[in-house]
């Protein structure tokens, strides 16, 4: 670390470990970027996906392409985090530099080192509440990590622009040029404990999407197993369906064109019936693959009329939430793997899986797969 005029006490700064400074900073701040950009991206990908703009459209296969980015998207971001404490680390001798202010230029570049460090603090803290299901704020978590990422991403191209010089020099320059023997930890070190705790952090969530992985996703919330063999997010008792989805009066309303058709639990269990492996994947990283079966879709919208191509929206008994429907895509539609599934890995669904029946579509958010079905309804196109 280059010393120069600081507002920290003498005694202080002549401690300021000689590892910290430009050689380190440029290594681990571009992991950092790198990770950030890879979270942006998998992030805008599944945003996107849930709230589509018009001219987006997201395939119904491979069926395993969601599960992939979203994974990728929550391991990013998790090692992001020791990555971002090694980078801190290394510049936070800087802020004490004097002058502490001085002109407007250096006021600016102040500013935006702090709305940088802010809004990437900020993303990661709430996408790791969010994973473990926890909210423990008043504002709606998906739109405003949504805004805040094009925050943090617009300040940290700002930033790289402006360090791309520093970061230059740094990469020409031997990690060890300069060492001082015995000057304590040594930079090398420094890079090689940020890239283990990187890796490390990774391994830890990963393994409730990557299967092989599981046994070392100590921190991951979810193992990717569970009940059936697939975990629950919500249960029937918190969603407030238990009495109407397990009533003997209980029918699935289907609406194609001007047509309807009403069908109970038999009805649909008389169907013709085909199987399905899908994986069911999460916002929070989890996934997991599972054996579905039950009525093809595009079946059962022909049983009740002429399907013109139209999106298709599936509602559920739930009265209330922002998820209680979702629109299906004509492309998934028709996919023959788009499944009213009534069975899970060979059993009945249970109530919390989403009996009496559910959607199942391939290469969508489980948010989006909708449980306890009460209506499917054909949207004009």
């Amino acid at each position: 670390m280059s010393s120069g005029p600081s507002l920290l006490p003498r005694a202080l700064a002549a401690r300021v470990s000689p590892a910290r400074g430009p050689a380190v900073a440029a290594r681990v701040g571009t992991a950092l970027g790198v990770a950030i950009a890879v979270c942006f991206v998998t992030g805008l990908l599944s945003h996107w996906i849930q709230h589509p703009p018009g001219w987006f459209a997201w395939p119904a296969h491979p069926v395993w392409l969601y599960r992939v980015t979203q994974g990728t998207h929550v391991v990013s971001g998790v090692i992001a985090i020791p990555l971002l404490l090694v980078k801190l680390w290394s510049v936070y001798p800087r802020l004490f530099a004097r002058p502490l202010l001085g002109g407007p230029l250096r006021l600016l570049a102040r500013g935006s080192i702090a709305l940088l460090v802010g809004s990437v603090i900020f993303e990661l803290v709430t996408g790791l509440f969010n994973i473990a299901q926890v909210y423990p704020w008043r504002f709606f978590f998906t739109t405003t990590h949504y805004a805040m990422a094009y925050l943090a991403a617009g300040a940290l191209a700002v930033h790289l622009a402006v360090k791309l010089p520093v970061v230059r020099d740094a990469f020409a320059r031997d990690p060890g040029a300069d060492a001082e023997p015995g000057a304590g930890v040594s930079r090398r070190t420094v890079l090689g404990a940020a890239a283990f705790a990187a890796v490390a952090a990774g391994l830890s969530v990963a393994g409730q999407s990557v299967s092989f992985l599981r046994w070392a996703a100590v921190l991951a919330p979810r193992s990717g197993e569970g009940p059936q063999g697939v975990p629950i997010n919500r249960t029937a008792l918190e969603a407030g369906v238990r009495d109407t989805a397990t009533a003997a009066d209980y029918r699935l309303t289907v609406v194609v064109g001007e047509r309807r058709r009403a069908f109970g639990y038999t009805d649909l269990q008389a169907l013709p019936h085909h199987e399905a492996v899908l994986p069911i994947a999460c916002v929070e990283g989890w996934s997991a693959s599972a054996r579905w079966s039950g009525v093809r879709l595009r079946d059962l919208l022909d049983a009740v009329g002429d399907y013109r191509g139209g999106a298709v929206r599936c509602t559920s008994l739930e009265t209330g939430g922002i998820y209680r429907s979702s629109l299906l895509p004509r492309s998934h539609v028709l996919a023959d793997d788009t499944l009213i599934a009534l069975r899970l890995n060979g059993s009945d669904l249970t109530l919390d899986h989403g009996y009496p029946c559910r959607l199942i579509a391939p290469n969508r958010p489980g948010v989006l797969q909708t449980k306890w079905l009460a209506t499917i309804e054909e949207e004009l196109p």
